[in-house]
């Protein structure tokens, strides 16, 4: 008896664990009438692993909510062009969109500095700081959500690279080269060190270099920059000293953001489970983009591409170039300027100490 009511007991623990653990990955274990939502959503990565992460992590998003929500995922272009992502949310085209942070500058000057910019924070989880312990995700999904749009949360991924056809050993190299940058304060930055930089999307990288348009051009990591082909159309790979990978981009974040319409259209439970599974995408995102990105340095070497790695004062000197740019920046409109701010106080505090009070002394931020 004793035996038959242990076993009893077991199987009613058993049984409560599963359905605990059901509940954590799913928060809706199926709608009311059995119906589910389709959500059609479109990256602006090109392809190569960045594309397969995407597709991969759209396709098991049924399963893990319980049949209540799916994602229907496209390539970049696919739908509307990268730069027309976010005009498609606001006209229901689309229901959302995973772009580059950055391109959202046009709409919301503040979103230079919701992702990575020259000389700023330069490690994954020091944004992840930003944005979830100092205000950063509050003050994103309100700026957001008066384009009628919610941020639900930001996607790592890794730096950016510079590919090139003639050698980049010193900032005096980018002189006079015709450069592809992402806009914004990164195309100024280089701009003011000599180059003649240009607008365009990943997926019009390669045949620009093929042309002879640029000579030089910046996008993303190693391995989808391989599977680009970049390789095969230039000569050189750019980058910071040793452990400073990019030193314009060190990390280029993307986002998860929906039209407000589809995500109002959510239970709160599901809002919540988009929520934390953008988050533990963004960790899976990143660390696989980052174990591809350690076979691709292999097959650049094969292909015999030369990395070459500017200097420390190299980095001085274009910290100084930059440093004028943030505030300029900032100072153009007021939520920028507050986003900025948070940032330079953490980059000042004892925690960082990326910047000096020397490093700004005779700079103003109009807050």
């Amino acid at each position: 008896m004793t035996h038959d009511k242990t076993i009893s007991r077991r199987a009613a623990l058993t049984g409560l664990a599963t359905a605990g653990a059901a509940g954590l990955s799913a928060p809706a274990i199926a709608t009311a009438q059995g119906q589910t939502t389709t959500w059609k959503i479109q990256t602006s990565w090109p392809g190569g692993i960045g594309l397969q992460i995407f597709k991969d992590w759209a396709a098991s998003i049924q399963e893990k909510s319980g049949g209540e929500l799916a994602f229907e995922p496209f390539g970049a272009n696919d739908v509307v062009g990268d730069f027309q992502l976010y005009d498609a949310v606001k006209n229901g085209v689309l229901d959302a969109v995973n772009p580059f942070t950055i391109y959202a500058q046009g709409i919301i000057p503040a979103a230079m500095f919701l992702t990575s910019y020259p000389m700023g924070l330069r490690n994954p989880h020091e944004f992840d700081v930003f944005y979830y312990g100092l205000g950063g995700l509050e003050i994103a999904r309100e700026l957001y959500a008066e384009q009628n749009m919610h941020f639900v949360g930001p996607i790592h991924h890794g730096p950016n690279i510079i590919h090139s056809k003639v050698p980049i050993r010193s900032v005096d190299d980018f002189s006079g080269r015709k450069m592809r940058a992402p806009g914004g304060m990164v195309a100024e930055l280089f701009s003011a060190l000599g180059a003649k930089t240009t607008l365009l999307p990943g997926s019009e990288i390669f045949p620009a270099l093929e042309k002879g348009t640029i000579d030089v051009a910046d996008y993303v990591g190693p391995a989808v920059n391989y599977a680009l082909g970049f390789s095969q159309v230039t000569d050189y790979i750019s980058m910071g000293p040793p452990g400073f990978m990019s030193v314009y981009q060190p990390v280029d974040l993307m986002d998860l953001t929906v039209g407000m319409e589809s995500w109002n259209a959510l239970s709160d439970e599901m809002k919540q489970f988009v929520e934390m599974e953008v988050h533990a995408y963004s960790d899976a995102h990143h660390a696989a983009i980052q174990k591809a990105d350690q076979e691709a340095w292999a097959k650049f070497e094969e292909d015999g591409t030369e990395v070459t790695r500017l200097s420390q004062t190299d980095v001085e000197i274009m910290t100084e170039v930059a440093v004028p740019i943030w505030y300029k920046y900032a100072n153009r409109d007021k939520n920028a300027a507050r986003v900025f701010k948070t940032q330079l106080d953490y980059m000042m505090s004892g925690s960082l100490g990326y910047v000096t009070p020397e490093m700004v002394e005779g700079q103003e931020l109009d807050l």
